[in-house]
């Protein structure tokens, strides 16, 4: 009994050194990092392994499950991994983990060609070299198919200066980012100097709407009416000379006109007279009386000088012969005071205080007499001021008086207002400009201004103010960047609005050059 006892408390003691034995063992293994958790729960590929092998034998589970405290079983588990995933369809193969007991896939990126994806990455940035003829053919290609250049219809781009859209396309996609904001790229506009440049006291000039007291000649002259005389005033030197006085103190000079090439000034008298001075000798040529009252306006057309008076009537006058009044044009019933040629010479346009504005031709008609091709009626008042378009000779812009205010453009070839613009003051005169698309034009009450117009949408550039009554003529200088305005608070204003940019200016005249040798050469 003793004997039995004894070997009971043996045996019962071995199993707790075996016991304890095994659990060192566990311990040994579970601290070093690079052998399989024996006792952790299986991997799923494993117990799935497990299952399917039950399944297969159909043997008992106490019996097929192995022992995870053995050593065989631990070897086992951790040296193989099945070849293909229980469950899985065999077409598809797993993949082999890198280290036992691991359940993800790891690549082998030695394996990799790295330096060649990298250089193909690189080179799908970069611009593809592409001949001309290619790069013509591909943008044909994309303007019949779509309507528009897909390099111009670009929303983004990640590198280089954002694309200018050519000259009048609209694009339907709508530039959402640029590179640059609107603001900058917006042309910045030309200075304009909002005083004058000089101011000249003009003693005497007459008050009066109707007359054209100032012309700028060709040879940088400006002739002035004050009263009963005329002076011209050099813009170059700054010299002043007295040209001729009116013998009568009662009478008065109306109106003075250039000639083109700028060595003869036409004179219209309050007399009736047209008198025409060389201004080089400051000699009176001749003097031309057809008219029987004072002579308002005046206008040159090469030897032809147009006449208009206080009857409404207009006489041509041909200054090469004795019998100079060769045609007389009867389409105004009252004072004549605005009178221009079109730059070409085909038409002669004219405006009256009947408010009516004629165009004439420049050849008879059928009867023999001269008849207006135009008669615009619109104005609600007198139009003294009569200007024609220095780059479309059949364009023509007036303007209305006090009654009316409003500036007008006209195509004289078809009759059709092409604008109208209520400018809220008397017109007193309108010049185009010939460095810029746009136009100016004097006023009266109540700004006494200068208004700047671009042409053809008629908006405001700019206002010049200065004059404390209203402007009564305006002239431009040759050069056209000038322009000078009398006024009847006595005083003659010079603004610089059409001055050109130097760079544009060299330009200009190297293009003239050009064009001049080219000229002489085809001689």
């Amino acid at each position: 009994m003793n004997s039995e006892n004894t070997g009971d408390r043996e045996g019962a003691t071995d199993k707790t050194l075996m016991a304890q034995f095994v659990f060192e063992n566990d311990l040994n293994s579970i601290l070093k990092l690079d052998t399989p958790i024996t006792n952790a729960p299986l991997a799923r590929w494993q117990r799935k392994a497990k299952e399917g092998a039950c399944s297969s034998a159909n043997t008992s589970v106490n019996s097929s499950i192995l022992s995870p405290m053995k050593a065989a079983n631990r070897s086992h588990s951790s040296s193989k991994t099945p070849s293909k995933t229980p469950g899985k369809s065999q077409g598809k193969l797993q993949g082999t983990p890198s280290r036992a007991g691991g359940d993800r896939f790891i690549p082998n990126r030695s394996a990799m060609q790295m330096d060649v994806a990298s250089f193909l990455l690189s080179k799908e940035n970069e611009p593809t070299d592409q001949s001309p003829t290619k790069k013509e053919q591909q943008k044909a290609w994309a303007v019949n198919l779509n309507g528009f250049d897909m390099e111009d219809a670009k929303i983004l781009r990640l590198g280089g200066k954002s694309l200018n859209a050519p000259e009048g396309y609209q694009n339907n996609l709508k530039v959402l980012y640029s590179q640059k904001t609107p603001g900058s790229s917006k042309k910045p506009s030309r200075y304009i100097p909002s005083m004058p440049d000089r101011v000249l006291d003009a003693p005497e000039i007459r008050n009066d709407y109707y007359l054209n007291l100032i012309d700028w000649s060709s040879l940088n002259l400006l002739a002035v009416a004050l009263n009963d005389s005329v002076y011209l005033w050099n813009y170059l030197s700054g010299d002043i000379i007295l040209l001729l006085q009116m013998e009568n103190s009662e009478e008065y000079i109306s109106s003075v006109s250039w000639i083109k090439e700028g060595n003869y000034l036409a004179v219209g008298t309050s007399n009736a007279e047209v008198q025409l001075w060389d201004v080089q000798q400051q000699k009176r040529l001749r003097n031309m009386v057809s008219h029987s009252s004072r002579v308002g306006s005046l206008s040159w057309n090469n030897h032809i000088l147009s006449s208009g008076s206080r009857t409404g009537h207009i006489h041509h006058h041909d200054v090469r012969v004795a019998q100079h009044h060769v045609a007389t044009l009867t389409g105004h019933t009252q004072e004549v005071c605005g009178l221009k040629w079109s730059p070409d010479g085909r038409y002669l346009a004219s405006g009256a205080n009947d408010n009516l504005v004629n165009i004439w031709s420049c050849v008879q008609g059928d009867s023999g007499e001269f008849t207006p091709v135009q008669t615009f009626t619109q104005h609600q008042g007198a139009v003294k001021a009569v200007s024609w378009c220095p780059w479309q000779s059949n364009v023509l812009a007036t303007g209305g008086g006090t009654s009316d205010r409003h500036i007008r453009i006209w195509n004289v070839c078809s009759g059709t207002c092409l604008n109208s613009v209520d400018t809220h003051s008397q017109v007193c005169s309108i010049l185009w400009s010939t460095n810029y698309k746009e136009l100016i034009s004097g006023h009266g009450f109540a700004q006494n201004q200068l208004v700047l117009w671009k042409y053809p949408t008629m908006t405001r550039v700019t206002e010049l103010k200065g004059h404390n009554s209203r402007v009564l003529s305006l002239a431009m200088s040759p050069d056209g960047s000038t322009v000078a305005s009398a006024a009847a608070d006595e005083t003659l204003r010079l603004w610089k609005c059409f001055e050109v940019d130097p760079v544009t200016k060299k330009e200009k005249e190297k293009a003239r050059s050009s064009k001049s040798i080219i000229h002489q050469s085809i001689r």
